[in-house]
């Protein structure tokens, strides 16, 4: 990147209100006292201060803090990981006890050094939290787990509540912006998901301002819809330092309007679309929103075999 670019300056619209109140000093005390990661800070997400603060919610990172791949917009860090700690699970689900989570979300370093990816951990972590929090929900947002659908299957096999895998960018930009990573695979990786589970929504988010065109955009939610995704999630891309891939537009939240009324139109369940929506960003609302839509469908399918009969 040359030293004569020009970095674009924020709208007002991304302005953040910290809030750190008692909830959000009680809980990261909390992270660290259980030594526990959260992708709301390792990826400096811009609303941890309401989730946190508000909201007590949180997304849970597990197997460490350490990424095997290097994508071009993430913060976490990246390296070879030395630490496989199966322990965790159960920590994980100790802390969604103490914080009473109707939801609860689990994110994953990419750990490609490991045979399956580091999905039997996570399936763990599910069956941990289940054990302990009967009536919790849980979300689940992997890595690609390499395309292997062995690994796959061992996640899937835990049921989750909702499967979440993030294609994050446009097929033209997949390249420059994820490592390692592939458009197509991680379709596939979502279409493998709902064809082992059916009935367990799947999800994806898409970041906008990294150089897409709106007709991309709408390609993007043609191939996840094509490929039985349930929810969209559309947020801005906000660079996390100047050594990341640099912001080429700031979507005023018109446009993303615009963007949440083309989803919803392709068919998806639920779309939250917004300059400062992140993947887990109110998943709470969404898993209520899928199984609504879940509720409605499978009421409609009843009537009709009435009607048939």
């Amino acid at each position: 990147m040359s030293k004569t670019e020009e970095y674009l300056r924020k709208p007002d619209w991304l302005k953040i209100k910290l809030n750190t109140n008692k909830n959000y000093t009680g809980l990261k005390q909390m992270m660290r006292s259980e030594n526990l990661h959260t992708v709301c800070e390792e990826a400096k997400c811009p609303n941890i201060h309401e989730c946190w603060g508000t909201r007590r919610t949180a997304t849970f990172m597990i197997l460490g803090a350490v990424c095997t791949r290097a994508c071009r917009f993430c913060a976490v860090k990246t390296g070879l990981p030395s630490e496989l700690d199966w322990q965790e699970p159960e920590r994980v689900a100790d802390s969604v006890q103490k914080m009473n989570l109707k939801h609860v979300v689990i994110t994953m370093v990419a750990r490609d050094d490991l045979k399956d990816g580091g999905a039997s951990v996570m399936a763990e972590t599910i069956r941990a939290i289940r054990r302990k929090n009967p009536f919790t929900t849980v979300e689940v947002l992997p890595s690609d787990l390499a395309g292997n659908y062995d690994s796959l299957y061992t996640l899937m096999d835990a049921k989750p509540d909702i499967l979440n895998h993030n294609i994050e960018t446009v097929r033209r930009l997949t390249p420059r912006v994820r490592a390692r990573a592939k458009y197509d695979r991680s379709l596939e990786f979502l279409k493998r998901a709902k064809e082992m589970q059916p009935d367990i929504p799947t999800k994806s988010s898409i970041m906008v301002g990294l150089g897409e065109t709106k007709e991309e955009l709408i390609e993007a939610m043609d191939d996840l819809r094509a490929n039985d995704v349930d929810i969209l999630t559309l947020g801005q891309y906000l660079q996390p330092s100047k050594k990341h891939i640099k912001v080429q537009k700031y979507y005023h939240p018109d446009e993303f309007q615009e963007l949440k009324e083309i989803a919803m139109s392709k068919g998806f369940s639920h779309c939250e679309a917004g300059p400062l929506v992140r993947s887990s960003y109110h998943a709470d609302e969404q898993v209520n929103a899928a199984a609504q839509v879940k509720h409605i469908m499978g009421k409609i399918e009843e009537q009709q075999r009435t009607q048939e009969v």
